[in-house]
C-alpha cells in the first residue's frame, strides 16, 4: 500500500501539472475528489465557491489573503466564461480602474450579461461578484480582454460610466479622459448609441482639463448629427485637477494625478521646517545613535524575529556566517547583515544630503538600489537567494500580506520608478517628500522583496532634506501604520497616514527644539 507521503506527492504531481502555464484557479471537474481532499487537507488547496478551487501556500497563516488576491481576476474570468461563455464584460467603472492602473482587489465586481440574474456570488474575504443582467452588450468593437478578464474598450467605458464616477474616482477619471487620443474615438461610440447626456458631460470634463478643442469637436459633431448637447463638468467644482499631458503612460498620469491630490493633507498635517541650520555633525551622531533602536522596529514590522542581542552581535562584527552555522543558516541574521550595511549607505547619503538639502530626490534615486542590493547581499552569499534577485526591479507580480492593494504590474515599474523621483524632484515641501515618497514607494513596490525598509530609508532621508530628525516607525505601532498605508493606496485617504503621522511619529518633533 502506498505510503501517505507517496499519495500526496501523486496528487501533487496533478496539481503542478495544472499549473504548468501559471494557472492558480481550477474546476472541480479538472481533479478527482481523492486529489482535492488530499491537496486541502495539506494545504496546497482550498475551495473557492462550490465547483470552484484555488491554489494555497500550507505555510499560510489561517486569514492570509496573499493567494486569494493572487488569483482574484483569474477567478473572476474563468468564472464568468464557465458560466456566460464570452457574452459578458465588467461594469464600465470597473474597465475604467483597470485602464487607469488602478489594481487594487475591488469589494465587489459589477458583471454585464445577458444572462445575468442580479445576484450576489459571496466570495472570499468579503469580496463578491454581481451578475447585472442586461438586454444586450456592446458592439464587439467596443468590447475589449485583459489578462483573462472581459471589459469595456476605454472610450466605450468613458461614455457609459454613471455621472457620480467623475465625482467619485476624479484621479482615474483623469487619467482615462488623457489617454484618449482623439476626439473621434469618444464620437463612434457617442453617436452609434445616441448618448447625448454623455456627450455633454464627456465635452465639460475635457474642457475642465484644459482640452478645449476636443470638447469643441464632440459638441460641434453632435450637434451636427442633429442633437442638442448640453455641456456640463461632472467633476467636483472645488477639486483642483493636476496637469496630466495626453498620451502620458497610464501608470505615470496616476502616480501624478494621486501625488496633487494628497499633498495638500500632507502638507498641511506637517509642522514648519526648522527655523535653524541643521548641525551636520550632530545630525549623524544621532542618526547613528538611534542604528540598534531602527533596525529592531523596521525589521519587526518586516516579520523577521530580530533581538536587540542580534543587532548588537551585526554592529559590533560579531556576525559571521563563515565561522558560525547558525549565523549561515538563519534568515534573520542575515536580514540583520544586510540592513545594517543598507543603512550605512544611507548615512552617507544622508551626509551629503546635509550639506546641500536641495539635491535629496536626485541621490535617493541614484542609490536606493544600492540600498536594496546591501539589503539582500549576506543572503545571496549564503546561497539563501539566488544572485539574479539584485538584478533590481522585479519582473512578476508582488502581493501584500492581507492587503486588497495589488501593487502595479511589473510592466509598469519602469515607468512608475521615474515618475516617483521626477515628482520628489518638483516637490519643495520636505514633509509631502517624506509621506507621499514613503507611501508611493510602497505602492509601487518596485523590488521583489526589502520594499518596507527601503520606503522607510527614503523617507528619512527626506526628512533630513527638511531638517527633520530620523523617524523610527515602531513595531508596536504596526497595525496602525499598516492601516494607515492601506486607506492611502485603496482608498486615496492619505489624511489617515498624516494624521497617524501626527499623532505617533518622532519625525514631526523639528530638530531645533
Amino acid at each position: 500500500m502506498p505510503q501517505p507521503n507517496a499519495n500526496l506527492a501523486e496528487s501533487l504531481e496533478v496539481l503542478a501539472s495544472l499549473q504548468s502555464t501559471g494557472r492558480r484557479v481550477f474546476a472541480s471537474s479538472e481533479l478527482s475528489r481523492t486529489h482535492r481532499d488530499r491537496l486541502k487537507a495539506a494545504g496546497f488547496l482550498r475551495p473557492v465557491i462550490k465547483g470552484w478551487w484555488m491554489a494555497t501556500d500550507p505555510a499560510a497563516l489561517p486569514g492570509d489573503t496573499t493567494a486569494w488576491h493572487a488569483c482574484f481576476w483569474e477567478f473572476c474570468g474563468r468564472y464568468c466564461e464557465a458560466r456566460f461563455g464570452g457574452d459578458w464584460h465588467l461594469s464600465p467603472e470597473l474597465s475604467i480602474l483597470l485602464h487607469a492602473e488602478a489594481t487594487d482587489v475591488p469589494r465587489q465586481v459589477v458583471v454585464h450579461t445577458p444572462g445575468g440574474s442580479n445576484n450576489t456570488i459571496d466570495l472570499p474575504f468579503g469580496t463578491s461578484v454581481f451578475d447585472y443582467g442586461v438586454d444586450s452588450l456592446p458592439a464587439d468593437a467596443q468590447r475589449d480582454e485583459r489578462d483573462g478578464v472581459r471589459l469595456l474598450t476605454l472610450p466605450a467605458s468613458l461614455v457609459r460610466a454613471q455621472p457620480s464616477f467623475f465625482e467619485q474616482r476624479p484621479v482615474e477619471a483623469q487619467v482615462a479622459l488623457s489617454r484618449i487620443r482623439d476626439a473621434s474615438d469618444l464620437l463612434a461610440v457617442l453617436l452609434e448609441g445616441d448618448h447625448v447626456a454623455a456627450a455633454g458631460r464627456l465635452a465639460g470634463a475635457l474642457r475642465r482639463l484644459g482640452r478645449p478643442d476636443m470638447a469643441d469637436e464632440i459638441a460641434g459633431t453632435m450637434s451636427r448629427a442633429g442633437y442638442r448637447v448640453r455641456e456640463s463638468d461632472p467633476f467636483q467644482p472645488d477639486r483642483p485637477l493636476p496637469e496630466i499631458g495626453p498620451r502620458t503612460p497610464a501608470i505615470v498620469a496616476r502616480l501624478q494625478g494621486l501625488w496633487q491630490a494628497m499633498r495638500g493633507p500632507v502638507e498641511e498635517a506637517f509642522p514648519e521646517p526648522p527655523t535653524r541650520p541643521v548641525a551636520p555633525t550632530a545630525y549623524l551622531e544621532r542618526v547613528a545613535a538611534l542604528y540598534d533602536q531602527d533596525a529592531y522596529h523596521s525589521l519587526s514590522i518586516e516579520g523577521y524575529r530580530v533581538t536587540p542581542d542580534l543587532v548588537e552581535r551585526v554592529r559590533a562584527g560579531a556576525w559571521d556566517p563563515r565561522e558560525n552555522p547558525t549565523d549561515r543558516e538563519s534568515r534573520d541574521a542575515l536580514a540583520a547583515r544586510g540592513y545594517w550595511l543598507a543603512f550605512q549607505g544611507v548615512r552617507d547619503t544622508i551626509e551629503r544630503i546635509l550639506a546641500d538639502p536641495e539635491s535629496a530626490p536626485g541621490l535617493v534615486r541614484e542609490q536606493h538600489r544600492a540600498w536594496y542590493r546591501d539589503l539582500f547581499q549576506p543572503a545571496v552569499a549564503a546561497g539563501l537567494i539566488q544572485p539574479a534577485q539584485l538584478a533590481g526591479y522585479r519582473t512578476n507580480p508582488v502581493y501584500i500580506q492581507n492587503s486588497r492593494h495589488v501593487p502595479p504590474r511589473s510592466e509598469s515599474v519602469r515607468d512608475a520608478m521615474p515618475a516617483l523621483f521626477d515628482l520628489l524632484e518638483g516637490e519643495r515641501h520636505a514633509g509631502a517628500r517624506a509621506v507621499l515618497g514613503h507611501w508611493m514607494f510602497g505602492y509601487i513596490h518596485p523590488f521583489p522583496d526589502g520594499n518596507g525598509r527601503v520606503a522607510r530609508f527614503l523617507m528619512n532621508a527626506m526628512l533630513a532634506s527638511g531638517g527633520y530628525p530620523w523617524t523610527v516607525i515602531r513595531v508596536e505601532d504596526r497595525a496602525e501604520y499598516m492601516a494607515a498605508l492601506e486607506a492611502a493606496s485603496v482608498e486615496q485617504r492619505i489624511e489617515v497616514f498624516a494624521g497617524w503621522w501626527r499623532t505617533r511619529s518622532n519625525g514631526l518633533v523639528r530638530e531645533d527644539r
